[in-house]
């Protein structure tokens, strides 16, 4: 028998990054009222760690759809897989050339992620693991994690949008 309602179980395990950082932060302003030119400058210290990882922690979290959309999503160090019943695919972080954000006919939203010598792979926005996305696309070259963050408030109706591309590399001849 648990004392917390399991949905607000799962609400407070959905924020747990944030909350932590907000926990780090109390613990430096704690730390920086313990007086002394050593103790201030740790808690600034402590408190702007805490503050950098909540705003990124916050951004991960509202890239998280939190969809009933069927499909896993698994992100290791060099490429992105997305596992579903009724498809998938592969996609090299050092060969992706484009993502875009499209929608289908029902107005769900994807994102389509082309790479070259290989056909794109198409990743649902509510499938599970859809926020460790978020660190695989804004570690790509040249990539604003504003814009990414910006493209989730579109409609159905305003269409495909072209989110990254990568720069075309100059020929040395």
């Amino acid at each position: 028998m648990s004392l917390i309602r399991p949905e607000l179980r799962a609400r407070i395990f959905r924020w747990r990054e944030v909350l932590v950082s907000l926990a780090v932060a109390a613990f430096g302003v704690w730390v920086f009222f313990l007086g002394g030119y050593f103790f201030g400058a740790l808690g600034l210290l402590i408190c702007g760690v805490a503050i950098g990882s909540g705003v990124i922690a916050a951004r991960r979290l509202r890239f998280d759809a939190q969809g009933d959309t069927p499909g896993l999503i698994e992100v290791t160090e060099g490429q992105i897989t997305y596992m579903s019943a009724t498809g998938g695919g592969v996609a090299a972080r050092s060969e992706i050339t484009q993502i875009d954000l499209f929608f289908t006919v029902s107005g769900r939203a994807w994102w389509r992620i082309f790479q070259t010598q290989y056909p794109p792979v198409a990743i649902p926005l509510g499938a599970q693991g859809s926020d460790d996305l978020f660190d695989a696309f804004v570690a790509l070259p040249g990539a604003r994690p504003k814009m990414f963050l910006s493209v989730l408030d579109r409609a159905p109706a305003d269409g495909q949008i072209t989110v990254w591309r990568r720069d075309a590399a100059l020929a040395l001849t």
